[in-house]
């Protein structure tokens, strides 16, 4: 059997996805081991779940950084004029004075991160309701000399209608008949990297929102681990369609 895919993971909050994770990997249902665990709040549930399986977890609280980001080391190698460049998050009248200033601090917070990390061997991140968003600087290290992305992401949502933090709520809130939840790659946007794979639901007439979490969340615990197993057994590869890149499944 191949080496075991090395999963670091993000959370900050539960953990639930977290746990469905932990789950297949020690059920041998994806040839793949925990690394680490990090959240970016102390106390949360997820790190219990972590300590609980004996993975090792660290904290790296965003706030305080985002607060006063002079009292903290600059972001090693940042070309902020490249950062700017390459994301996809602000537009408009204001957008680069917006994103520089979004990027330059978020970019501090983001070394921090990544020295906690580098702590660890690990072959893919993800992010298991980790609620930040990455700019470029953190996402071009981690996918540096590597083929394929190396974090994923899941999202409440038949991507790529509904992004953002809500997914569940717009689903419902719009009147839909159908909804969902997405595992995709993370790019310079908000959810809108390669997807990777998809599982849907019916909404039922009297459904209500709580309801329509409560499918989504079940099938989320199964599309995650699957989209984990495809990475870890080589079967995943990207592909131009259009101007958009996206993600091939091999059988």
């Amino acid at each position: 059997m191949a080496e075991k895919l090395k999963i670091g993971a993000l959370i900050s909050g539960g953990g639930t996805n977290l746990q469905a994770i932990i789950d297949a990997c020690e059920a041998g249902e994806i040839n793949a081991e925990m690394a680490f665990v990090g959240s970016d709040h102390p106390g949360v549930k997820g790190l219990d779940r972590a300590a609980k399986h004996g993975i090792p977890s660290f904290v790296m609280e965003y706030g305080p950084i985002l607060k006063n980001p002079e009292d903290y080391p600059a972001a090693p190698g940042l070309d902020l004029d490249d950062v700017i460049s390459k994301q996809h998050l602000f537009y408009g009248e204001g957008a680069l004075e917006r994103a520089e200033l979004y990027c330059a601090v978020r970019a501090v917070a983001e070394a921090q991160l990544l020295k906690e990390m580098d702590k660890f061997e690990y072959d893919v991140l993800v992010l298991a309701g980790f609620m930040r968003i990455f700019t470029p600087y953190i996402i071009d290290k981690i996918n540096k000399g590597h083929d394929l992305p190396r974090i994923m992401n899941i999202h409440p949502a038949l991507l790529p209608a509904f992004p953002g933090v809500d997914g569940y709520g717009d689903t419902f809130a719009y009147g839909c008949k159908v909804g969902g939840c997405t595992v995709h790659f993370v790019d310079y946007g908000e959810d809108s990297g390669p997807i990777i794979g998809q599982k849907a639901y019916t909404i039922d007439p009297g459904d209500t929102e709580a309801d329509i979490r409560k499918k989504g969340l079940e099938l989320e615990w199964r599309l995650y681990p699957e989209c984990i197993g495809l990475y870890a057994d080589g079967r995943l590869s990207l592909a131009k369609r259009g101007r958009r890149t996206v993600v091939e499944v091999s059988r």
